[in-house]
C-alpha cells in the first residue's frame, strides 16, 4: 500500500478516478486536471502513478494525490475512500475504469485467470461502490462513472472471461441506478465503448496462440474521456462511445439474429482480432501490474507524437 497525501486546497471538484494509470482511466484523469479539479489516482502500481500524477500537474490540476491500492482487496476501497475524505472532506465524482482483460477460449483459459479477470470488474465494482455510495449519499449529491464495454451487451467466442466481467460489472451499475433512486443528488452512470486505443490489448492475458488488437473501427481513450467528463457536468444513466449507430447495430444483431451473429462473429474475430504473430500461453498483466507499459495509448494505429503528452513519450509498451 502506499499513499501521499499533500496540504489541501479548496478549489474545483473532488475527483476520484479508479485505474488512473492507463488509457481511458489516465485520459479521463488528465481531462480533469485541464479543468483545474483536484484529483485523487488510484492504481495497483506505485511506480506508475508517479508519472500519471506528472502527468495530470501539467495538465493543470488543483491538486493531485495518489494512493496505490488493488479493488480486488475488498478493504481496499474502504481504505482509499478514508483517505480522500481525510484529505478533501468530500468526494465529488468517481470515475471507475479498472479491468484487466484475457484472450481464450473457457475450456483453455486457466480458473484462476478467468476468477481475476471477473473478480476486477464484479467485485472491484461493488467493492468501490460500497465503501463510496454511503458518503455520496450524507453529501446528498455526487456521481459514480462506471466504464463499461460494448462486450457488457455482446459476447465474443476466445473473449468469454472478459464479457462475463463486463456482464456482471453492468448488471452491479444497472442494480445501483434502481436502489439509488431515493437520493436524486447522487447519479450512477455507465460509459459503455468499443474499440478504444489503449494498452490493455496487448497487455491482456492470451492463450489463443496469436497476438491480438483492437477491432477496427479504432477509438482514441480522449473521446471516452470527454464523454465521461460530460456526465461529470451533466449526469445520464448510459451514454455508448462511439455516439452513433454502430455499438446498437451490433447489440440488435446478437439479440435479434442470433444464428446469423453466431455463424459471423468467430470468422470477423479471426480477422480483425487475432493477428498471424504467434505468442506462446500468458497472464499478461492479469495477476500483477506492469508499471513500464502503463501509457494513455496502445500500439494500433499509431498515435500521432502530439498525442502522446500525456505521458513521458520515451514510456515503453509492455508486449505480453
Amino acid at each position: 500500500m502506499h499513499s501521499r497525501l499533500k496540504p489541501p486546497r479548496t478549489t474545483g471538484r473532488v475527483v476520484l478516478v479508479v485505474g488512473a494509470t492507463s488509457g481511458i482511466g489516465l485520459a479521463a484523469a488528465v481531462a480533469f486536471a485541464g479543468r483545474a479539479d483536484n484529483l485523487v489516482l488510484v492504481s495497483r502500481s506505485a511506480e506508475a502513478l508517479d508519472a500519471a500524477e506528472a502527468a495530470c500537474r501539467r495538465a493543470g490540476a488543483g491538486a493531485v494525490d495518489t494512493i496505490a491500492e488493488d479493488l480486488t482487496d475488498p478493504a481496499a476501497a474502504a481504505r482509499l475512500v478514508a483517505r480522500t475524505l481525510e484529505r478533501h472532506g468530500r468526494i465529488d465524482v468517481v470515475v471507475h475504469t479498472a479491468a484487466v482483460m484475457g484472450y481464450g477460449s473457457v475450456e483453455a483459459m486457466p480458473a484462476e485467470v478467468f476468477t481475476t479477470v471477473v473478480d476486477t470488474a464484479v467485485h472491484g465494482t461493488v467493492h468501490l461502490a460500497r465503501a463510496v455510495l454511503p458518503v455520496l449519499r450524507s453529501q446528498r449529491a455526487g456521481t459514480f462513472i462506471g466504464v463499461n464495454s460494448l462486450l457488457g451487451s455482446i459476447t465474443v467466442p476466445q473473449m468469454g472471461a472478459y464479457a462475463v466481467s463486463k456482464w456482471g460489472q453492468r448488471a452491479v451499475l444497472r442494480t445501483l441506478q434502481q436502489e439509488t433512486r431515493d437520493e436524486p443528488g447522487v447519479s450512477v452512470c455507465i460509459v459503455s465503448p468499443g474499440s478504444i486505443n489503449t494498452p490493455i490489448y496487448y497487455r491482456a492475458a492470451n492463450y489463443t496462440g496469436h497476438a491480438a488488437r483492437p477491432p477496427w473501427p479504432v477509438l482514441s481513450p480522449e473521446r471516452v474521456a470527454t464523454a465521461i467528463t460530460r456526465l461529470a457536468d451533466r449526469p445520464r444513466r448510459h451514454v455508448s462511445v462511439p455516439i452513433g449507430p454502430g455499438n446498437p447495430l451490433i447489440i440488435s444483431g446478437f439479440r435479434l439474429l442470433p444464428r446469423l451473429y453466431d455463424r459471423l462473429v468467430g470468422p470477423l474475430l479471426r480477422l480483425a482480432v487475432l493477428t498471424r504473430e504467434r505468442v506462446g500461453p500468458t497472464a499478461g498483466t492479469v495477476h500483477h501490474p506492469a508499471p513500464a507499459g502503463e501509457r494513455v495509448h496502445g500500439r494500433w494505429p499509431a498515435p500521432a507524437p502530439e498525442q502522446e503528452t500525456t505521458m513521458p513519450s520515451d514510456t515503453p509498451v509492455v508486449h505480453s
